[in-house]
């Protein structure tokens, strides 16, 4: 049994020759998060500013114009640097950064979910609300619209905004800060370049 198990043990430490798939799988996913999020804010701009400072409907922030920047910025140049694997480690600090903002000061009122799932044991209070806007919807679409072709490659959902994408984003970051952007990347041939001219 212990000779099988080591030969199971040898056979998945082969994996590590392509081990720079998960980093590399890692950024490639989160390139197209970030990169929409900031090339989305910099449509709108004047009225992303407006809302980072706007207390009353929007999150109220210290200097509007900079932290809208800043988070604009972050996003898209981000998302570049994690698609080359450039200073992966360095960009994912305030990618996350972001991350935790976004999940406590947009998304955190509206608990785990991120779409609203009675069937979750993370649904929250107002999903019995949720629901039956949905059902309302529904029923709209059914007496008003084709809702046949409407749903043909999908059902429709109500958006709970929480906190579950920030968080798993966040994450993967953590994982791509700790383990860096891979072998293939321009992080691991800057270092290889520096080992040979040290």
């Amino acid at each position: 049994m212990m000779k099988i198990l080591a030969r199971l043990q040898g056979w998945l430490d082969l994996t590590r020759k392509v081990d720079f798939l998960g980093p590399l799988a890692l950024r490639l996913y989160l390139v197209p998060v970030f990169w929409v999020a900031g090339t989305n804010k910099l449509g709108g701009m004047d009225n992303v500013i407006a809302w980072f400072g706007n207390a009353d409907w929007g999150l109220g922030l210290p200097f509007p114009a900079l932290m809208a920047w800043l988070a604009v910025s972050t996003e898209i140049v981000g998302a570049v640097a994690l698609l080359l694997g450039l200073a992966t480690r360095w960009f994912c600090i305030p990618l996350m950064i972001q991350m935790i903002v976004a999940a406590t000061s947009v998304h955190w009122h509206n608990g785990w979910q991120a779409v609203a799932d009675p069937m979750s044991p993370f649904a929250g209070a107002n999903i019995e609300g949720a629901m039956q806007r949905l059902d309302k919807a529904k029923d709209l679409l059914r007496e008003h619209g084709n809702y046949d072709w409407l749903t043909e490659t999908g059902n429709f959902i109500v958006s709970n905004n929480g906190i579950e994408w920030a968080v798993t984003y966040f994450i993967m970051l953590l994982a791509l800060f700790f383990t860096g952007a891979g072998k293939l990347s321009l992080d691991h041939a800057v270092s290889k370049y520096l080992l040979k001219q040290a």
